[in-house]
């Protein structure tokens, strides 16, 4: 996902260039959308709203699924040549700045897959109703039920328990 902004960088600061994306990411999926760059006295600021697709497996019921994403990019690229002169500038002091490099191309592919993990949710899940896998045999729960007995309940929450069914024959008396 390469620009060349040979033009924009010879522009004066706060000119504007809106460029479409409509590629495929090294995984094979696509990412389109589009990105605004603008011209700053020291860089251009890339700003832009893409959609993607990723390849997952779900913490539930580990079976592989794809899974939307949105993403909302705002970087600065920093010049390292002066356009006009073509001398070098001083490298941006900022660890992880992403550069134009000496032929004015700016490289948005590092900045997508930064933004593409950000974006990842910490626990993903193919569904919202997932099931999951018995704890016990492993089965995946989404395909039917397995043949395991059903767990005893933890004898931490007994006094819960007993103080539950209490109730309930209190509440069948009428007393409250």
């Amino acid at each position: 996902m390469q620009i060349n902004v040979a033009q924009l960088l010879k522009e004066s600061v706060g000119a504007v260039r809106t460029y479409e994306i409509d590629e495929t990411t090294d995984e094979g999926f696509p990412i389109k959308g589009s990105v605004k760059l603008l011209r700053t006295n020291r860089s251009i600021l890339v700003t832009g709203s893409l959609k993607t697709k990723t390849g997952g497996e779900c913490s539930r019921c580990l079976q592989k699924f794809e899974y939307p994403l949105q993403i909302k990019i705002e970087e600065e690229y920093f010049l390292t040549r002066d356009p006009v002169s073509g001398i070098a500038l001083p490298a941006p002091t900022e660890a992880g700045a992403f550069v134009i490099n000496e032929n004015h191309i700016l490289d948005l592919s590092e900045a997508i897959r930064q933004y593409t993990i950000m974006a990842l949710p910490m626990k993903p899940v193919c569904r919202e109703d997932c099931a999951g896998l018995c704890p016990h045999c492993g089965r995946n729960l989404n395909l039917g039920p397995c043949k395991c007995p059903p767990a005893p309940p933890d004898a931490r929450w007994a006094p819960l328990l007993a103080l539950r069914s209490e109730n309930r024959k209190r509440g069948k008396k009428g007393v409250k």
